[in-house]
């Protein structure tokens, strides 16, 4: 198990560092973008507060368990933004078996539980499909607005659990690094226009990337599982082969004792 999950590491890291430049570009226009918009961003839906007194909630976990603490790290962090905001009326949109059932188990409301397609065979277009579930029920007016906890993957050694909110656009995309462009620039076609195509995009390549880095994070946190499960058996085969050796020899001394006690007793 070690051996296949540092194989799927490879491929899933390779895959989500190669996401990372494309997330922070599209992110760093849409900034740009709304700079040049101004006040009148506020006019967009996606850009302000939903009317909505709950909270949509999309918690990214694994399918399966022997991954060390990855899923029980996921549900502090919620737990934690759970008793930190008693007013809040989170409802839930989970991928992963292992959230659904953390979260049915507790009572929590489940939206929706994604189960196709399965994480490990994730691309864009499953990103998009999940991206556009959220926008639609942000847009539905239920919610005031939609959080994402997944794992960021720093390196094979660290992955963080991390909030983010995904809508408004507007709480954490409007701003990046926390510079915006002034708006003296001539675009082509209208900015209002560029929007319309941007905003869908820069959506389903944050779900995209928060997918790929919980799954890479997963399985990362797999390997360092398997690994320490790997050590500490050889260590308690070497512990066992030395009482295994101990009560050979003590047998082997016995029967030896036995023999020549047996032999003087005839002579």
């Amino acid at each position: 198990m070690e051996m296949v999950s540092t194989t799927k590491l490879r491929r899933f890291q390779d895959r989500a560092v190669a996401s990372r430049p494309y997330a922070n570009e599209i992110a760093q226009l849409l900034g740009h973008m709304a700079g040049v918009m101004g006040d009148r961003l506020g006019e967009r839906p996606l850009f302000r507060p939903g009317r909505g007194k709950q909270t949509a909630v999309l918690v990214v976990t694994s399918e399966r368990g022997l991954c060390g603490a990855y899923n029980s790290n996921m549900f502090r962090v919620v737990e934690t933004w759970l008793a930190s905001n008693p007013g809040k009326k989170p409802v839930f949109f989970v991928y992963g078996k292992k959230g659904f059932q953390y979260l049915s188990k507790r009572g929590f409301e489940i939206e929706r539980f994604f189960v196709d397609p399965p994480l490990e065979k994730l691309d864009y277009r499953g990103a998009k499909f999940v991206a556009s579930a959220l926008r639609e029920a942000f847009l539905s007016g239920r919610f005031d607005e939609v959080l994402v906890f997944y794992t960021a993957f720093e390196s094979v050694a660290r992955f963080v659990p991390t909030k983010v909110t995904l809508l408004p656009v507007g709480a954490d995309a409007s701003k990046p690094g926390g510079k915006q462009s002034s708006g003296d620039v001539i675009l082509e076609p209208d900015v209002e226009t560029l929007l319309e195509k941007l905003v869908p995009r820069y959506l389903e390549t944050r779900v995209y990337n928060a997918l790929l880095e919980s799954l890479t994070s997963e399985y990362a946190s797999r390997r360092m599982s398997m690994k320490n499960a790997t050590d500490a058996a050889t260590d308690m085969q070497g512990v066992l082969k030395k009482q295994y050796n101990r009560k050979r020899q003590e047998t082997i001394t016995k029967e030896l004792l036995d023999i020549v006690g047996g032999a003087e007793a005839v002579r």
